[in-house]
């Protein structure tokens, strides 16, 4: 579904290339220290960033040109990207028409996807009266809406407390599974990886230093910059 080709990028003075594969209802986890690219790996695919060389292939399109309103991906943030003064619904209406030119289906599409993530009845509502797990919801729900095949998450769940987290990622893999997403995570929390990712790449000095399953990732830690990161606590 996603394919990462040999992409190549500088972040101030760093060099970046990775190379990457992910298959539709697949999530991949993305860990590694902070300045190590891996929100800028999000950002190539996304089409936020401009990559020097390589390719991102969608389904088998080549979308590197492509601005990121064209390409098939949606993408969420820790921050949420909210609108204050716009209630539940139109947040989410948002992904399905920037001017919120809602046609009696989309209000349907949307009451749909406030269902699935377990908003149902607070339509309007607006995002200050909502606490952050449910903020991350309006999120997933608006990312839902825009049914792209590729959904990608910088850091979504930081700012909540364990068993929110737990709870969010719970969901999130519901959803992922039920819509046959291709699912890239970037997490600083191993834990999260190991609730729901079946693979993990481990990202360092912009290249991915180590890729495999999860449990063979996190478990074996096999190079010193991974065990470092680990704090030498494998497993």
């Amino acid at each position: 579904m996603l394919r990462v080709d040999a992409l190549a990028a500088r972040l101030g003075g760093m060099r970046l290339r990775f190379s990457l594969d992910v298959s539709a209802g697949e999530c991949v986890a993305v860990i590694g220290p902070s300045g190590a690219g891996k929100s800028t790996l999000l950002a190539l695919i996304a089409g936020f960033e401009v990559a020097e060389s390589g390719r991102v292939l969608i389904d088998g399109r080549d979308v590197t040109a492509l601005e990121p309103v064209s390409r098939p991906v949606s993408i969420v943030f820790q921050e949420h990207n909210l609108f204050p003064h716009l209630d539940v619904a139109a947040n989410v209406g948002l992904g399905l028409h920037p001017a919120l030119r809602l046609r009696p289906e989309d209000h349907a599409e949307i009451a749909g996807a406030l269902e699935r993530v377990g908003l149902a009845g607070l339509e309007r509502r607006r995002p200050g009266q909502l606490s952050g797990g449910q903020r991350q919801r309006v999120a997933l729900a608006r990312a839902l809406v825009r049914r792209r095949p590729v959904l990608l998450l910088d850091e979504p769940f930081a700012a909540l407390g364990p068993a929110l987290r737990q709870e969010m990622l719970d969901l999130l893999d519901r959803l992922r599974r039920d819509r046959g997403l291709a699912v890239l995570m970037v997490s600083h929390h191993p834990d999260d990886a190991r609730h729901i990712a079946e693979r993990t790449v481990f990202v360092h000095g912009g290249e991915i230093l180590v890729s495999g399953t999860t449990e063979d990732v996190l478990g074996a830690s096999r190079s010193t910059e991974l065990r470092a990161y680990l704090g030498d606590a494998p497993g």
